[in-house]
């Protein structure tokens, strides 16, 4: 078990006020539950424990999510490649799990963010939102952090709020929407995987690649993989056959490791073998804010 491996799909960017490492190594990250806000630490004291705190409402919730925030229920037994990297990556990091938080908007509104967009100015729009229309975080947090805002919130930021934080109009209405429907898209999380993609791409502007970045983070989903990624296919293409793969060509290769193909990625990112030669267009950096 490696708590900061696990949680690091979490972060979003350096500077994001829900995520923090401290001095010690301690993720601290918070969230938003039924019960109320929360902040968490949580230090790695051997490979095999962790030592948990918690501040805030949600504190008494969170002992109950914790095993599965930490991948307990993740379940790689019948994950057996046959690529001689994948191969090697698994051998290499047999302790990586995959965690679920059972949090969709939490995973979705940054999700959303991120569309089509370069990460950069994706991690910079979170940054502003969530700190202006979150709340402080509880606790001896090592920063000034922030909850994010509730579905309620979201559903009334200003759209020009949304353009000062360089937010174009399609994806501020994206997060709207899902903030009018935050009911029913929690309840994806004790859904079957088809049944919850299903429910979260009946929201116009939330495709497979955003449903498949949710499914990774808030139900722990071995095989949602990010179709639709600017550079993923790619990436898989060069480090498994060494050469570049679209989509269509990513999923056809792929499938035989299903239901294993975003472990597979995970495997290759953690691992260091992920491989991209470093040519060809970039997503550039859009300001929609106007200054």
């Amino acid at each position: 078990m490696d708590a900061a491996m696990t949680l690091s799909p979490l972060r979003r960017g350096k500077g994001d006020p829900t995520f923090e490492r401290d001095s010690a190594g301690s993720v601290w990250r918070t969230s938003r539950l039924k019960s109320g806000v929360l902040s968490y630490r949580l230090t790695q004291l051997s490979r095999y424990r962790v030592r948990s705190e918690a501040w805030g409402a949600g504190a008494a919730e969170f002992t109950g999510m914790l095993p599965a925030l930490l991948g307990n229920d993740d379940d790689a037994s019948d994950f057996a490649p046959e690529h001689p990297t994948l191969i090697q990556a698994h051998r290499e990091f047999p302790h990586l799990r995959l965690g679920r938080t059972g949090l969709v908007m939490e995973a979705l509104v940054p999700a959303i963010l991120e569309q089509r967009v370069h990460g950069i100015s994706a991690f910079a729009s979170w940054r502003r939102l969530v700190t202006k229309f979150g709340e402080r975080a509880p606790g001896p947090t090592p920063k000034p952090m922030f909850v994010p805002p509730t579905a309620e919130v979201w559903r009334m930021i200003p759209s020009w709020e949304f353009h000062l934080a360089n937010v174009d109009p399609a994806r501020s209405k994206t997060i709207v929407r899902c903030a009018q429907s935050a009911g029913r898209l929690e309840e994806t999380a004790t859904m079957t995987a088809p049944d919850a993609t299903r429910r979260l791409r009946s929201i116009p502007g939330v495709g497979v690649w955003t449903a498949a970045e949710v499914a990774q983070r808030a139900f722990g989903d071995p095989d949602a993989l990010s179709v639709g990624d600017y550079h993923l296919a790619a990436v898989v293409g060069w480090s498994l056959l060494g050469r570049p793969l679209d989509d269509a060509a990513m999923v056809e290769y792929l499938e035989p490791l299903a239901p294993h193909r975003f472990r597979a990625v995970r495997l290759l990112a953690v691992s260091g073998k992920a491989v991209k030669p470093k040519f060809g267009p970039r997503t550039s950096l859009v300001d929609h804010s106007g200054h």
